[in-house]
């Protein structure tokens, strides 16, 4: 039988949790019945004002609220052990993402959630972005013909100093820029092209931050020599607030979106989808969204709450973000992890070739310091040149006499 309301909880109160709370609230079919927190004053500046049953144990919270559903939005590495703790208790789970820091924690978790009959969500947001929803429908008709190249872009200001003593500051709590800012973009390529079937080329880089990477660049291979660059850096104050971007290439032509709109060029050989022609199309977010029922950061919040809330009610397992689709993200995650600490364990190529300048001006010719390399030998072909001088000297001594 559907629920008529939802009575749920939220656990974490920092700036997302802050945020769901503020949707969840909103929504006409949900009762927000608790939140759990580990700091007194947000919890009673909360009370105060708004009336809501407050804790500071959650296992508490899960016995004594009669919770149908809680939204987890606590550091990364708390999210493992609290969805375990909320799928025991029977009820249904929205969790943050990253899923989890391992992905046999997500693995186990995912399995649990099916034996329970429960309903999950990973809060990758992006997919309720209607850009990025009408590239996905644009790849899937085959406008784009068949793909050959993806590249996943993610740029923003999150860490600008080496100053740091957030759990995200810490790879153990936060997971870095991979698994909280790189997630995301990989999420699109994971929704767009599936599990690739290896990776190369990872770099997981600091810049600013001392015990975590602020930089990540990695190639995800598929079949048929497919393949997908991610390139994302937290540490890049040009941009005023996180920017993603998904580009894709294909043989009948090519497309990009980001959050405000989404761009496509259809070769003429192209089968044209209806509202789009040969050549340039650009559609914006805008007109692609449905009017939100509520807005609070941006209409994909809305969005993907109610979806969790309709989904709920209906006890339906089926939909996007489920915990199925949010452990092969993290799967993704953990090959580029292990990649880049494979690259990193490697030894240094020592072969170095030839002459290379390490000052050259403007005109292009070295004035000062060089660096002299020893040029590697190449068997066969440099005996072959030494014999041909051999045979030149003695004629042009001849000559000269």
């Amino acid at each position: 039988m559907e629920l008529d309301v939802i009575r749920l909880g939220v656990v974490g109160l920092g700036k997302m949790g802050l945020s769901h709370l503020a949707i969840f609230k909103a929504h006409p079919e949900v009762e927000l019945a608790a939140v759990c927190d580990s700091t007194g004053y947000v919890l009673d500046v909360l009370a105060k004002y708004t009336g809501v049953t407050t804790y500071k144990d959650m296992g508490v919270m899960l016995r004594e609220a009669r919770l149908d559903a809680v939204v987890i939005a606590t550091p990364s590495h708390l999210h493992a052990p609290m969805v375990r703790s909320a799928l025991e208790a029977g009820v249904h789970v929205f969790c943050e993402k990253p899923f989890t820091l391992d992905d046999a924690d997500g693995q186990a978790l995912t399995q649990l959630a099916a034996e329970r009959g429960l309903v999950t969500q990973v809060g990758y947001h992006n997919r309720f972005v209607a850009a990025f929803g009408e590239l996905k429908a644009l790849i899937e008709s085959g406008a784009l013909g068949d793909v050959t190249h993806v590249v996943a872009e993610a740029y923003g200001p999150v860490v600008l100093a080496p100053k740091g003593g957030t759990w995200r500051s810490r790879k153990s709590s936060g997971g870095g820029c991979l698994y909280d800012y790189a997630a995301h973009p990989i999420d699109l390529v994971q929704w767009y092209l599936g599990s690739p079937t290896s990776v190369a080329g990872s770099r997981l880089n600091r810049i600013f931050s001392a015990e975590t990477d602020d930089e990540v660049v990695s190639t995800l291979m598929y079949p048929d020599d497919v393949t997908a660059q991610v390139s994302v850096n937290w540490s890049d104050e040009s941009q005023r607030k996180m920017t993603t971007k998904i580009s894709v290439w294909g043989t009948a032509g090519r497309a990009f979106a980001d959050r405000q709109e989404l761009q496509v060029y259809l070769r003429d050989t192209a089968p044209v989808p209806e509202g789009y022609r040969t050549g340039w199309n650009v559609r914006y977010t805008t007109e692609l969204s449905e009017q939100p029922w509520f807005y609070l950061r941006g209409e994909e919040y809305s969005a993907q709450a109610d979806a969790f809330v309709q989904r709920v009610k209906a006890r339906s397992r089926e939909g996007a973000n489920t915990f199925e689709s949010g452990v092969a993200t993290d799967r993704i995650l953990t090959m580029i992890s292990r990649d880049a600490a494979a690259a990193a364990s490697a030894p240094a190529a020592s072969e170095p070739l030839g002459t290379i300048s390490t000052n050259l001006p403007l005109n292009g010719r070295p004035t000062s310091t060089t660096t002299t390399r020893r040029r590697r030998s190449l068997p066969g072909r440099v005996p072959a040149a030494l014999r041909t001088l051999r045979t030149l000297r003695p004629r042009r001594s001849r000559k000269a006499a």
